[in-house]
């Protein structure tokens, strides 16, 4: 890309930007630095509180015009389900395009559906329908929107920072988690939801100004992928050609699927363990809010995305959830929200930045939708496998079960690629402390020898 008027269309060139941009890892904000990921960075603040005061006041909505909670889980469907269906050739488009000239078009009919609803809401014409076709439309641009958001990031950025910038990504969508919901009801219940809609329609104004106001002479330049026949499965191949990315996509799906159930589970903890109702429910997600924010900054800080890193954080977020699972009371049962929320974030942080980083250029828009189907995909479900186990044996139960199939999943694949990589455990003693760690097979022999 260039500020030429043709450069968009016409094929990228190889050679790449190179800012100078800090390689430290001690900067928990370091990719801040980058002018072009700051006005991106800066415009997702404000867009992710609207998308969030969006989400409430369209469930709120749904369940006012009709009294129906299944009509609340259509809407829901609808949402995701193009993401499900179109996934994949989404990824197939954006590795073909170009991504800003994308993502101001996706943004855009974002925005333009948020501000019709808002119309139809405030002037007393809204329907259910209205609502569900809303719904459908923004999963459409998100079948494009996603990838291209993802991949964008190291564009911006460049290999160096991008763990960084993806972790800061993480930890602004949490920030918006804990404010968008909050502003939304107070607009709810001042002035009523079509408030909510328009908010979040004008939101998209700051996304925009910040990718028009981009210097594209900065951005690490890649190459893109011609139009062709075969794109799809040349990306499926393409992963499973690759231990690395294949198994990391498999780890997400099991963790997000049995693991991130917690709509389910946090609601029935709050209802039929604790009989403490709506406020202790509100609680349990705001804590987990805040570790997950916790987590993404951490990981910002982390700099790196290490495989060991993601499956000791997927050990620990089973781990935790089996904890939590025997919590005698409420309040111990409100504080291990953090650190569970910490650890799933960890492990998606690491996993995005891993696959991204682990990815060929022209390549990353079909695998990181691939990813991001595994990731959505695995709610619809999961949600009702550990519906039915909760319901057979209990919330405890079905917590338990669930932590403990992504901690299980975790050591599983974690041994796996520790053979593929050829790597044996070294279990060794450094400076008085114990150490546990994977070493090249050659290098332990070598340590045995000495020994």
């Amino acid at each position: 890309m260039s500020t030429g008027s043709g450069a968009d269309s016409a094929p990228a060139p190889t050679t790449h930007y190179s800012p100078p941009t800090p390689k430290t890892r001690s900067s928990m904000f370091s990719s801040l630095k980058v002018r072009n990921y700051r006005l991106f960075f800066m415009g997702q603040v404000v867009s992710n509180i609207g998308t969030w005061m969006q989400r409430i006041a369209q469930d709120w909505l749904v369940l006012s015009l009709t009294g129906s909670a299944t009509a609340v889980g259509i809407t829901t469907a609808l949402q995701f389900l193009p993401m499900l269906l179109f996934g994949l050739y989404g990824g197939v488009l954006v590795d073909r395009l170009p991504k800003r000239p994308t993502l101001l078009f996706t943004q855009s009919s974002m925005a333009l559906t948020g501000i019709a609803l808002a119309v139809l809401t405030l002037s007393g014409h809204v329907q259910v329908w209205h609502v569900y076709v809303a719904a459908f439309a923004v999963g459409l641009a998100t079948v494009v929107d996603n990838p291209a958001r993802q991949t964008f990031v190291s564009e911006m950025v460049g290999p160096d920072q991008l763990q960084n910038a993806v972790s800061l990504n993480s930890a602004n969508f949490q920030s918006a988690r804990l404010v968008g919901p909050a502003v939304a009801g107070v607009l709810i219940t001042g002035v009523g939801t079509g408030w909510a809609f328009l908010f979040n329609g004008l939101s998209f104004v700051a996304p925009l100004v910040g990718l028009l106001m981009m210097r594209m002479r900065e951005l690490y330049v890649v190459e893109r992928a011609p139009r062709g026949k075969g794109q799809l499965r040349e990306g499926l191949q393409y992963v499973a050609g690759r231990p690395e990315l294949i198994w990391t996509i498999v780890l997400v799906g099991f963790v997000s699927t049995f693991g991130f159930n917690f709509p389910v589970y946090l609601s029935a903890f709050a209802d039929d363990v604790f009989h403490a109702g709506a406020g202790s429910y509100s609680l349990f997600n705001t804590l987990m809010a805040a570790g997950s924010l916790a987590g993404a900054l951490l990981a910002a800080r982390r700099g790196t995305a290490r495989m060991r890193v993601l499956v000791a954080g997927a050990v620990a977020f089973g781990a935790m959830e089996i904890v939590a699972s025997i919590a005698p009371s409420l309040w111990l049962f409100a504080l291990l929200m953090a650190p569970i929320g910490m650890f799933g974030m960890t492990v998606n942080v690491t996993a995005n930045s891993s696959v991204q980083l682990s990815t060929d250029p022209a390549m990353r828009g079909r695998v990181m939708a691939l990813y991001m189907m595994v990731f959505m995909g695995g709610a619809p479900i999961g949600a009702p496998i550990a519906g039915w186990v909760t319901d057979a044996y209990g919330v405890r139960a079905g917590l338990a079960v669930g932590g403990a199939i992504a901690a299980a999943s975790a050591v599983v694949i974690g041994l796996v690629l520790a053979r593929v990589g050829n790597l044996r455990l070294s279990v060794g003693w450094n400076d008085g402390h114990p150490r546990v760690r994977f070493v090249p097979r050659e290098q332990r022999e070598e340590l045995a020898t000495v020994a």
